[in-house]
C-alpha cells in the first residue's frame, strides 16, 4: 500500500512494520533480498532526483530491507545508503522551511510530508543504530582503539563512521529547529518522533570512547540537539528518566551529562532540569543503591561534577539528596559532601551572607565535621581533602577553626593510611592560612588578660567602690606589659603574606587595650612602644565611646588570644604525633610528614626542630621517594642562600650549614654527612664554599661546630665522592678525582687544629685527625702510604696527647683515641711512637704521685687506663690488618720475581707449586701474627705488662676505685686487652662477665657487653660457654644496657657468631619493652632474621614454649603482642600447615591452662588454608579436652570464622560445619571434663616445671667444656627411657637438614 494513502506510525520494534492493519497504517509489503537491493537503491536514487524527499513514500521498503540485511551487505552498499538518506533528509529539511510557512498547504500534502518526514527520520536513525552497533563490535576486537588498530577503522574509500556522526546530528538538530507542529496541524509533535531523534544522541553517547578529545565536536552536536528537544518539544520528563538510567548503567557519561546540563542551564535557561535530575537521584532507595555498587558511581560523579560547575543550582536542590548521607554506599556520601564543599567555596562565602545563608553554611560545615569520623575510611579521607580546600580558600569561619583542627589532629591516629596523609595535608594548610601566625601565646599572658577582663566585669556590673580612673591607674603597668609582649612580636616577626591578618589583630588588640583607660589622656601614658602609640590615637579619636562597647572589645581581645593559644597547643600536639609518623611503613605518609615539618619550620615554630632532626635518619631509607623527600626538605631549609654575588651566597650557605651542626650528636653528624654528600655529588655545594671555609678555618671561634667543623665534614665528603665531582678550578688546593685537598693543606690542618688550638678545643683536634685519616691508605703499586716518624704531624700528636694527659678534660679521651688511630694508620713503626707516649704519660703520673704523697688524681688514672686500652686495641688491629697485608704483599712480589726467573720451566707446574706455597704461606703468616699476640705483647718484657695489673686491680676493687668514669674505662680497657691473647681472654672472662652482671653502673655493663661482642667474634670458642650471660643482659633493669645488649646480640646472631637457641626468646621479649627505641631494635632484628630462609619459622616453637612458661615473666597480653609480630613473618602455606600440626601436638605436653590459651591464640594468628584446616581436624584429639576453657574455645571459633570469610567455597563448607560441631560438643561437655580432669590430676603425680633460662642464682662459675657437658647428657639419656616425638619442617634449609624439634615426654 502506498504511504501517501495511510498514516506511517513509528514502530516500537522493526518487526511491527511487517504486520498490522494495512487499511489504517503503513505496512511493509515486501522485504527485498540482498541481490535485489542494488537496483532497488538505484531506483530510489533516481526517484529522489525526480520527486525529492517524497520519493521515500514509494521506496521505503527498499531501505527497510537494507536495514534488515545490514550485516550481510558490503561496506560500499552501506556507505551509499547512508549518503543517500543524508541527502534525502537534508533536501526535505530545506523544503520544509518553505512548506511550513505556506498557509495554503492542503491536508493531503501535509500528510504526505508528515509521512515522508517520519519515514526518512526512521530510516536515518536505523542506519545510525546499525553503524553504531558495528563500530561497537569492531571496537571490542581492537587491542588499542586509539593506537595500533586505528587504521583498521578507516576504509580504503576514506569513509569513517566517527566522522559522519557530527554532520548527522547537526542535520537532525536543524530539522528539529523547524516549527514541525504545523505538520501535526499545530498540535504537539508526537512524543515517539521526538524520542526517535533524541534516541540517536543517547545511542552515540553510550559509546565509551565518546569522551575522547577528538570526539568533542560530536558531543557538542548531541548536546545542542537535546537542548533543542528540551526547549521546543517538551522533552524534560523523558530526558530526566533517560539520563538517570544512563548514569546508572554507563559510568563514562557522568562527566558528559554534567557538562551538558551546565550548558543547558547557562545558555538555554533550562535550570529546572537540574532540580529534576537531582530529585530523580534523590528518590532512589539508599538500600537498593547499596546493592548496586556498579551503578552508583555514575550518580556520584555526576553530582560532584555538577556541583563544581553550577554550585548555586545544586545548592538550591541539595535537600533532596541529604537522605543519602545516611546510606551505606560511601560514594554517594562523598559526592554529597563534595557538593556541600563546592557550595561553601563558591556560594556561601564572604562576610555579607544573610542569616539564612549563614545558617546553611554552618549546617554544611557541621555535617562535614561529623563525617570526619565516618565509618568508611574513604569518606574520612575525602572530607579532610575538602576541608583542606576550604581552608586554602579562606572560607572557614574563625569560630570553627579549633574544632576542625582538633578533629584533624585526632585523625593522625587513624588506621587508614590515606586518612593520615590527608590529615597531615589539612594541618599544613591550617598553618599556611591561619590568622594567628602560629605564635605560641604563653599561658600566663592569657591568664593576665582574663584577670583584666574579670576586673572590667566587676567595674561595669557592680557599683564600684573606687573610681574608674583609680582602678585603671592600678592596672595600667600590667596591661601595658602584656600588650608589649603580645603585640611587639606580631609587629616585628610577621611574614609578608600574613600582614593583612596581623594588622587586623593589632588593631583589635590595641583598641581593646585602649578600652582599659576610658578617662586618660595620651600624655598620661609615657611609653615608646609603637602599639601603645596606636592605642593613644584610638583614645583620642573615640573619647566618648560607651563602656559597654569597650567591654565587648576587651572580650574580643581575650577570645582572640585564647584562640591563638589553643591553636598553638593543638599544633604542638600534632607535631609530636606527626614526628612519630615519619617511621611508618607507608611511603606517602612519611613524605607528607616530612613536607609538613618543612612548612612548620618556615613558619618559625620552635618545636619544628624536633621533627627536622627526627627526619635525618630517613636519608638512609631504601625507598628512593623518602630519601629524596629528606634531601628536598634540607635543601629548602638550609640550601637556599640569597645574595647578589657568588661570594655572598657562599657566605650565607656556610652560615646555614653551620647551624645544622650545632649540638649535633655522632649519629646526626653521620646523617648530615650523607645529606651533604648528596649535595656535593649534585654540585649544589660550589667550590667557592670550600674556598671560603678554608679562609675561615684559622679563625678563632668559641666552640667547635661552626666553620671548622663544617669544613672538616665537607672535606671528608669530598674525599669520598671525589671521583664524581666536576672539574675544580685551579685556584682551589685540590684536584678532581684525588683527595689531595687534605695532602696539599696538611700543614694548615696540623698547625691550626693540632698545634695552636689543641688545648683549647679537643673536639676540633679530633675532627682534624678524622679528616687526615681520609688520606689514601695505599699509593702506587699498592705500596702502603706511610709517613716517617719525624713528620710534624706525629710530633704534634705526641705533644698534644702528652700535654693534655695531665689536664682534666672530658674531650681529651675521644681526641686521644682519634690520635692513636691516626698514628697507627699513617706512621712508620707506630708502636714506637705510642710506646714513647705511654712512657711520657706514665712518667707524669709517677711524678704527680710523688708530689701528692701517694694520692693520684682520679682523672690521671682515667686517662692512663684509657690510653693503655686504645694502644692495645690499635696494636692488635695493626698486626692483624696492616702487618699481615704487608707480609702478604711482599711475599707476592717475591713469588712474582721467582716466576720471571723460571720462565723456562713448565708454566702449569710452576703455577700449581706457587698456589700451594701461597696457601701454606698464608697460614704461616697468620700463625706468626697469632703467636706474637699470644706470647709477646703481654710478655713481661713488653710495655703492656706494666699496666695490666693496674687495670685488673681497678676492676677487682670497685669499692676502692669508686669513680664511675674510671671503673667504666677500666672495664673497657680490660675488654680491649682481652682482644690480644686468647689465653689471657679465657683466664679473665669470669671477671669480665661477673662485672657485667654485678656492676651497679649501667655504663660499665654496657661497655662490657660491647667488649664481649667483639670477643665473641675474635675468640668464639672461648666466649661460647658464656652466651647465656649475654642473653641475660636483655632483661637488664637499665634501658641503655638493654638497648646495647639488643644491638650487640643482633649483630652476633645475624653474623652467626653465636648459636641461636631457645634463648632467642629473650630477643622476642624486647618487642614489649616500655622503651620505644628498644622495641625498634627488636623489630629490626626480626626483620633482618626473616630474610634468612625459615629462620623465624624454625625458632617459633622454642620461643612459644619459653614465653608461655608462667615462670618466664611474660604476661598473656604481652605474649599476644609478641606473637602477633612474629607470626606476621609466616607467609608460606607449607610453613602454616606445619605450624598448625606442631602447635596442635604441643597441647599434649602443655602443663597448665596458661599454656593452653597461649597455644590456641597462636593458632588463631595463622592464616589457615584448606590443607591447614584438614591438619586441624586430623589433630583434633590433641586439644579436644582443652576446649572447656572459654578462651581456648573462642580462639578456635575465630579460626573458623576467618577461614569461612576467606574460603567460602561450597566444598569446604561441610568440613567447617563438621569441625564447628565437634568444637561445640567438646566445649559443652566442659563441666564433666573438668571434673574428670581434676580426679585424674589428684591420682597422678605432677610433672615438675622445667627450669627457665637465665635463672642461675649461684655465683659465677666458669662453664664446663662443651665435650664434658655432652658426655654427661649422653649418660643421663641412657638411664631412663623416653618417648621422642619429632616435629620436622618441610621447608628447613639445607644447613638445617637432619635437625628436628624433639619434645621429650617421660613415660
Amino acid at each position: 500500500m502506498a504511504a501517501a494513502s495511510c498514516e506511517f506510525q513509528l514502530p516500537l520494534a522493526a518487526d511491527d512494520l511487517l504486520r498490522g492493519d494495512s487499511s489504517r497504517h503503513y505496512v511493509v509489503q515486501e522485504v527485498l533480498s540482498v541481490r535485489e537491493l542494488p537496483p532497488a537503491i538505484a531506483a530510489f536514487r533516481a526517484a529522489f532526483r525526480g520527486r525529492g524527499a517524497l520519493a521515500v513514500l514509494q521506496h521505503f521498503d527498499t531501505v527497510y530491507s537494507l536495514l534488515r540485511h545490514f550485516r550481510a551487505l558490503g561496506a560500499t552498499a552501506k556507505e551509499d545508503a547512508l549518503e543517500l538518506m543524508m541527502q534525502v533528509v537534508t533536501h526535505h529539511s530545506n523544503e520544509l522551511s518553505t512548506i511550513l510557512s505556506d498557509s495554503g498547504l492542503s491536508h493531503t500534502d501535509r500528510d504526505a510530508h508528515l509521512n515522508a518526514l517520519k519515514m526518512n527520520c526512521y530510516l536515518l536513525s536505523g542506519l545510525l543504530e546499525a553503524f553504531e552497533m558495528e563500530a561497537f563490535k569492531s571496537g571490542l576486537a581492537e587491542v588499542d582503539p586509539a593506537g595500533k588498530n586505528k587504521k583498521s577503522r578507516t576504509k580504503v574509500s576514506g569513509f569513517s563512521w566517527e566522522d559522519e556522526r557530527e554532520p548527522l546530528l547537526r542535520l537532525l538538530t536543524q530539522l528539529l529547529q523547524l516549527d514541525l507542529r504545523q505538520l501535526w496541524s499545530g498540535l504537539v509533535v508526537e512524543e515517539e518522533f521526538v524520542s526517535l531523534l533524541t534516541g540517536c544522541c543517547y545511542r552515540i553517547l553510550e559509546n565509551s570512547n565518546i569522551g575522547l578529545q577528538r570526539y568533542r565536536a560530536t558531543r557538542e552536536a548531541a548536546t545542542h540537539l537535546l537542548a533543542t528537544a528540551l526547549t521546543h518539544y517538551d522533552h524534560m520528563f523523558s530526558a530526566t528518566l533517560k539520563i538517570a538510567q544512563m548514569l546508572q548503567h554507563f559510568e563514562h557519561v557522568a562527566p558528559l551529562f554534567a557538562q551538558a546540563v551546565t550548558l543547558w542551564a547557562k545558555e538555554y535557561g533550562l535550570k529546572s532540569i537540574v532540580g529534576e535530575l537531582l530529585r530523580e537521584i534523590g528518590q532512589k532507595c539508599p538500600q537498593e543503591l547499596a546493592r548496586d555498587t556498579s551503578g552508583i558511581k555514575g550518580y556520584a560523579v555526576f553530582i560532584t561534577e555538577l556541583a563544581e560547575q553550577i554550585p548555586a543550582l545544586v545548592l538550591s536542590n541539595m535537600s533532596v539528596l541529604l537522605r543519602h548521607l545516611d546510606g551505606e554506599n560511601y560514594m554517594m556520601r562523598n559526592a554529597i559532601l563534595s557538593a556541600m564543599a563546592e557550595a561553601l567555596l563558591q556560594v556561601l562565602n564572604g562576610d555579607q551572607l544573610e542569616e539564612a545563608a549563614r545558617g546553611t553554611r554552618d549546617h554544611f560545615l557541621n555535617t562535614l565535621q561529623a563525617h570526619i569520623c565516618d565509618v568508611n575510611g574513604f569518606v574520612r579521607s575525602r572530607v579532610l581533602q575538602l576541608f583542606t580546600r576550604i581552608v586554602q580558600g579562606k572560607v572557614l569561619p574563625l569560630t570553627q577553626f579549633l574544632s576542625v583542627v582538633s578533629l584533624a589532629v585526632g585523625r593522625l591516629k587513624d588506621k587508614s593510611v590515606v586518612v593520615v596523609k590527608n590529615a597531615i595535608q589539612l594541618l599544613a594548610a591550617f598553618l599556611s592560612n591561619n590568622p594567628y601566625s602560629c605564635k605560641v601565646i604563653p599561658i600566663n599572658m592569657v591568664d593576665m588578660l582574663e584577670v583584666c577582663l574579670q576586673a572590667e566585669y566587676m567595674q561595669y556590673g557592680v557599683a564600684p567602690t573606687i573610681t574608674p580612673e583609680e582602678e585603671w591607674e592600678a592596672m595600667l603597668p600590667e596591661v601595658r606589659a602584656a600588650a608589649r609582649q603580645i603585640l611587639q612580636p606580631l609587629q616585628e616577626e610577621e611574614d609578608e603574606e600574613m600582614l593583612e591578618v596581623e594588622e587586623t589583630a593589632e588593631g583589635t588588640s590595641c583598641s581593646c587595650c585602649a578600652g582599659f583607660c576610658p578617662g586618660e589622656n595620651s600624655g598620661d601614658s609615657p611609653c615608646d612602644n609603637g602599639s601603645l602609640t596606636i592605642e593613644e590615637a584610638v583614645l583620642e579619636e573615640q573619647p566618648q565611646e560607651q563602656p559597654q562597647m569597650e567591654l565587648v572589645k576587651q572580650e574580643m581581645l581575650v577570645q582572640y588570644l585564647q584562640d591563638a593559644y589553643n591553636f598553638s597547643v593543638k599544633i604542638t600536639e600534632a607535631l609530636s604525633l606527626i614526628s612519630k609518623l615519619m617511621y611508618e611503613n607507608s611511603v606517602s605518609v612519611v613524605q607528607e610528614a616530612i613536607e609538613f615539618f618543612v612548612t612548620v619550620s618556615q613558619f618559625g615554630v620552635p618545636q619544628a626542630l624536633l621533627g627536622v632532626r627526627r627526619m635525618l635518619p630517613l636519608v638512609w631509607s631504601k625507598e628512593s621517594g623518602i630519601k629524596e623527600a629528606v634531601l628536598n626538605a634540607y635543601r629548602q631549609l638550609y640550601l637556599s642562600p640569597s645574595g647578589d654575588s657568588e661570594r655572598a651566597r657562599a657566605q650565607n650557605l656556610v652560615c646555614s650549614l653551620s647551624l645544622i651542626m650545632v649540638d649535633a650528636s655522632l649519629g646526626t653528624i653521620q646523617c648530615l654527612e650523607e645529606i651533604i654528600s648528596e649535595f656535593v655529588q649534585k654540585d649544589e655545594i660550589k667550590p667557592a664554599v670550600i674556598q671560603l671555609l678554608w679562609e675561615r678555618f684559622p679563625e678563632k671561634t668559641h666552640a667547635f661546630c661552626k666553620p671548622q667543623g663544617l669544613l672538616l665534614l665537607v672535606i671528608d665528603i669530598y674525599c669520598k665522592v671525589s671521583s664524581a665531582l666536576p672539574v675544580i678550578p685551579l685556584s682551589l688546593p685540590f684536584h678532581r678525582g684525588k683527595p689531595e685537598i687534605i695532602g696539599s693543606n696538611l700543614d694548615v690542618l696540623v698547625t691550626v687544629g693540632l698545634a695552636e688550638r689543641v688545648c683549647e678545643d679537643y673536639r676540633l683536634a679530633e675532627e682534624v685527625c678524622n679528616a687526615i685519616s681520609k688520606l689514601p691508605a695505599r699509593g702506587k703499586n699498592n705500596v702502603p702510604f706511610r709517613l716517617p716518624q719525624e713528620q710534624a704531624l706525629f710530633v704534634c700528636l705526641s705533644e698534644a696527647v702528652s700535654n693534655g694527659f695531665a689536664q682534666p678534660s672530658s674531650h681529651w679521651i675521644p681526641f686521644m683515641e682519634a690520635a692513636i688511630t691516626l698514628i697507627y694508620q699513617l706512621a712508620e713503626c707506630p708502636e714506637k711512637i705510642c710506646a714513647h707516649i705511654l712512657q711520657v704519660c706514665s712518667q707524669k703520673a709517677l711524678e704527680n704521685l710523688q708530689e701528692t704523697d701517694g694520692s693520684l688524681p682520679t682523672f690521671l688514672l682515667l686517662h692512663l687506663v684509657s690510653l693503655v686500652g686504645q694502644v692495645a686495641l690499635r696494636q692488635v688491629a695493626h698486626l692483624e690488618v696492616s702487618v699481615s697485608a704487608e707480609l702478604r704483599r711482599r711475599r707476592i712480589l717475591r713469588e712474582e720475581e721467582k716466576t720471571k726467573k723460571h720462565k723456562e720451566r713448565n708454566d702449569t707446574t710452576m703455577e700449581e707449586e706457587l698456589g700451594l706455597i701461597g696457601a701454606s704461606a698464608d697460614d704461616t703468616e697468620a700463625e706468626l701474627i697469632r703467636s706474637i699476640c699470644e706470647t709477646e705483647l703481654l710478655d713481661e718484657k713488653h710495655l703492656f705488662s706494666a699496666f695490666v695489673p693496674l687495670v685488673l686491680k681497678i676492676c677487682n676493687n670497685p669499692g676502692l676505685y669508686s669513680d664511675p668514669a674510671l671503673r667504666a674505662a677500666a672495664a673497657l680497657t680490660l675488654g680491649k686487652v682481652c682482644m690480644i691473647s686468647s689465653e689471657f681472654c679465657d683466664s679473665h672472662l669470669r671477671l669480665l662477665f661477673t662485672m657485667m652482671e654485678k656492676s651497679p653502673l649501667p655504663v660499665v655493663r654496657s661497655n662490657l657487653i660491647i667488649a664481649a661482642g667483639d670477643l665473641a667474634i675474635r675468640f668464639p670458642n672461648q666466649v661460647e660457654p658464656w652466651t647465656p650471660h649475654l642473653y641475660a643482659r636483655l632483661r637488664d633493669p637499665c634501658q641503655s644496657v638493654r638497648q646495647t645488649a639488643g644491638v650487640v646480640m643482633t649483630h652476633l646472631i645475624l653474623k652467626d657468631m653465636v648459636k641461636v637457641k631457645g634463648q632467642v626468646s629473650e630477643m622476642a621479649a624486647l618487642l614489649i619493652d616500655p622503651e620505644e627505641a628498644i622495641v625498634g631494635v627488636a623489630q629490626n632484628f626480626f626483620n633482618e632474621l626473616s630474610n634468612k630462609d625459615n629462620a623465624i619459622y624454625n625458632l617459633l616453637p622454642d620461643i612459644i614454649s619459653r614465653l608461655s612458661d608462667p615462670d618466664c615473666g611474660v604476661d598473656e597480653e604481652s605474649f599476644h603482642t609478641i606473637m602477633r609480630h612474629l607470626f606476621s613473618y609466616i607467609t608460606k602455606d607449607k610453613q602454616t600447615e606445619s605450624l598448625v600440626e606442631k602447635l596442635c601436638q604441643r597441647f599434649r605436653t602443655a602443663r597448665n591452662e596458661r599454656q593452653y590459651r597461649d597455644l590456641s591464640h597462636c593458632l588463631s594468628l595463622l592464616p589457615i588454608s584448606e590443607r591447614g584446616l584438614h591438619k586441624l581436624q586430623d589433630n583434633f584429639d590433641c586439644f579436644a579436652d582443652k576446649l572447656q576453657d572459654p578462651a581456648v574455645y573462642s580462639c578456635f571459633q575465630a579460626v573458623l570464622v576467618r577461614f569461612r570469610r576467606a574460603f567460602g567455597k561450597p566444598e569446604t563448607k561441610a568440613l567447617v560445619e563438621e569441625l564447628e560441631q565437634k568444637l561445640s560438643a567438646c566445649h559443652n561437655q566442659g563441666l564433666d571434663s573438668a571434673e574428670m580432669s581434676s580426679q585424674a590430676k589428684t591420682n597422678s603425680c605432677r610433672r615438675q616445671p622445667l627450669s627457665a633460662a637465665n635463672r642461675d642464682d649461684d655465683d659465677f662459675v666458669t662453664p664446663r667444656p662443651q665435650a664434658l657437658r655432652n658426655n654427661k647428657c649422653a649418660q643421663k639419656s641412657h638411664r631412663r627411657k623416653k618417648t621422642v616425638i619429632t616435629f620436622s619442617s618441610d621447608e628447613e634449609n639445607s644447613s638445617e637438614n637432619g635437625k628436628a624439634l624433639d619434645v621429650y615426654v617421660q613415660k
